[in-house]
């Protein structure tokens, strides 16, 4: 008898597992797959109906609204419609990574949970969740090499919120523009920008959007829609089929007819992340380092000889040296007198910027400069050779080039006039970094894309232009006080930005014109020495004449130690477009840099930043009293501070003030 029951009972459990099991195969997957933040306050919801959706929430905010996203390969097979779940499985992190250039900070925390969707048809899609943002990217798993005719990435907000829009009007860009301040709506569908921008949320968070990790693919670039909707859309350049250069150049290789697909590309592989930076305050967007968080790992074994610091740049300041028995200009004897006023200061680099060889020909040297006498005189004087090149030249002469300057002993290269982010250019940043390493070369990528993660697995990129930078002063009025104090927030959230500061001839708003050889700045000295604090650069300039910098040594003191990177960064006060202070440390000891627009103001800040149980000595650059009406003056002070202190800055119209704080050594 009790074997029976046993036997009825094992049946009534077998009938079980079998109905749950049947109910469980016609149970539809979820329609609807969330996942939040470590800290919870950013929640990410992933509908799966039709298409895959996303929207993103903050404090149970809606601030992305559903917005759909796919990707278009091979005969129109569109990767996201109709979408089957396969498999859904999370992951959290939680890690270190030591960044060998030490951009911020010497220790960025990697923190996050992740979202992985497998769907049928061999393809899914991560979504990666920190407390500062959220990111997401396609992935296939295809044998086969596949053509992607297109990706749909939408960013779509519930109002129509302001955003600051970098426009252009070509995907032949030098990615340099003014942020322009407008509704989301009127951007429309014909016209577009680049990334990063930013959308000014009332009442916070202000959300910033750009791509990373972007390998042999083409970069983003963002345009509106011709539907009236609050909403950025993803554009990318097709694959270029056809290129030849721009009549009457020597280095602007323009596409002159497009392929119907924006890349062609190996079947298994990750995609490039879609971007969504939250920031509660304003100030977040200049703490953040998501995007190095996010960029592809190191692929370098040997970092050790890659070595940042500043550069005496020649071509801002036009070569004009002054006060010497020798005509200057682009020979032999003006780069002697650039190594002697870097050696004298410490300064690591100099630049041989265009003029130095043939632009089509690396081997066809300027007769009167002696490149070797050149690098060996630098090499004795321990400051090294950058060499500027055009891309298309340098791509053509690479190895040979490259072999050559690392036999003669140069340092690095300046590669210009890329102007362009398609899938083959972007290709090309990635040949050219890898080459260079393999030399020991350091590089600075100008007329450039923005950094998109490149950079951490290359960690000789120590710089990017695509900025518009100190240079533009030299033709026109576009480098005002409010673009400095715009970029900051936008351009260097994606990593350093080779700007060039550090004029000589500053000028108030009235006073400014643009003068080609002799150039000035908009805005104050203090104004900018204190780029050299607030912006990022592991490789950062000066921009002006060495004859012009001897007759500033209270300048010198400044700009002859600060240094490029930085082992703990704090942004004190920021508000987009007006003003900024942001303290940074190396070693021990801490700098500040303070900033404003062409408004006047009285910044307090509180200094407990600096360690407890120490004196500290402040050295402070600060406007002058008369900085309002002659843009150059500025007066040194030195006084004692202790931490917790209120210091209060008086900033000139367009002004600024560059502060270093050292601890004093006690008896």
């Amino acid at each position: 008898m009790k074997a029976r029951k046993r036997e009825v009972s094992l049946i009534i459990m077998l009938l079980a597992f079998v109905s749950a099991g049947w109910v469980m195969s016609q149970t539809k997957a979820p329609s609807v797959i969330s996942i939040s933040s470590p800290g919870r306050r950013i929640e990410v919801r992933v509908e799966l109906k039709n298409q895959i959706t996303y929207s993103v929430y903050f404090d149970s905010k809606e601030i992305i609204s559903p917005s759909p996203i796919s990707m278009t390969i091979n005969d129109n097979v569109v990767l996201g419609r109709r979408p089957v779940l396969e498999k859904a499985s999370r992951t959290k992190v939680d890690e270190k990574i030591l960044p060998p250039v030490k951009e911020k900070r010497a220790v960025i925390f990697d923190r996050y949970n992740q979202l992985n969707l497998k769907f049928r048809g061999n393809f899914g899609v991560i979504f990666r969740v920190y407390d500062d943002g959220v990111a997401y990217r396609f992935y296939t798993g295809y044998r086969v090499p596949i053509k992607v005719r297109a990706e749909e990435a939408t960013f779509t907000f519930p109002e129509n919120y302001y955003v600051y829009f970098p426009f252009t009007k070509s995907l032949h860009t030098s990615f340099e523009s003014n942020y322009t301040y407008l509704p989301l709506k009127d951007i429309g569908g014909q016209r577009f920008g680049f990334a990063p921008v930013v959308v000014d949320i009332p009442n916070g968070p202000k959300v910033a959007i750009t791509d990373v990790d972007v390998d042999d693919y083409p970069g983003m670039f963002l345009t509106g829609n011709d539907q009236g909707l609050p909403r950025l859309v993803g554009k990318f350049a097709p694959y270029p089929a056809e290129e030849k250069l721009r009549e009457n150049s020597d280095r602007e290789l323009e596409v002159v007819k497009e392929a119907d697909y924006i890349a062609e590309t190996r079947g298994s592989r990750v995609y490039p992340w879609r971007l969504i930076v939250l920031a509660e305050k304003d100030a977040d967007l200049i703490n953040t380092d998501i995007v190095y968080r996010l960029s592809p790992p190191l692929e370098l074994k040997d970092t050790s000889w890659i070595k940042p610091g500043k550069v005496a740049w020649d071509w801002w300041n036009a070569n004009n040296i002054f006060g010497v028995n020798f005509k200057s200009g682009i020979n032999t004897e003006t780069y002697k007198y650039y190594i002697d006023f870097a050696s004298r200061y410490g300064i690591e680099y100099i630049i041989l910027d265009e003029g130095w060889s043939d632009p089509a020909d690396l081997f066809k040297v300027n007769p009167e400069i002696n490149l070797e006498e050149l690098a060996s005189y630098g090499r004795q004087k321990n400051v090294g050779l950058i060499l500027w090149c055009v891309w298309l030249t340098l791509d053509k002469q690479m190895d040979r080039a490259l072999d050559y300057f690392q036999r003669i002993g140069i340092k690095g290269i300046k590669v210009d006039f890329m102007d362009r982010d398609d899938q083959k250019m972007v290709n090309f940043y990635r040949r050219c970094a890898a080459a260079a390493a393999k030399r020991r070369l350091i590089v600075d990528f100008h007329g450039a894309h923005k950094p998109v993660g490149l950079r951490r697995a290359f960690p000789n990129i120590l710089t990017k232009e695509g900025v518009l930078g100190l240079e533009y002063s030299k033709w026109s009025n576009q480098v005002t006080p409010e673009h400095d104090l715009l970029i900051p927030f936008i351009r260097m959230l994606a990593g350093p930005m080779d700007f060039t500061p550090g004029a000589m001839r500053n000028a108030q708003e009235k006073q400014f014109r643009p003068v080609f050889d002799v150039p000035m700045s908009q805005g104050t000295r203090g104004h900018q020495l204190a780029m050299y604090v607030v912006y990022e650069s592991p490789l950062q300039m000066l921009c002006d004449s060495p004859s012009a910098y001897l007759k500033e040594p209270e300048v010198m003191d400044f700009l002859a130690k600060v240094p490029t990177v930085w082992d703990e960064t704090k942004v004190l006060d920021a508000r987009i477009g007006d003003y900024v202070v942001v303290a940074r440390k190396n070693g021990e000891t801490w700098y500040l840099g303070a900033m404003t627009d062409w408004t006047s103001r009285q910044l307090e800040v509180k200094l407990d930043f600096l360690e407890s149980g120490k004196e500290w000595t402040a050295e402070i650059w600060q406007d002058g009293t008369n900085a309002s009406r002659y843009a150059s003056d500025f007066l040194k002070v030195t006084q004692k501070v202790t931490p917790g202190q209120v210091l209060k800055l008086n900033l000139a119209p367009g002004g600024g003030a560059a502060i270093r704080f050292v601890p004093v050594e006690w008896d």
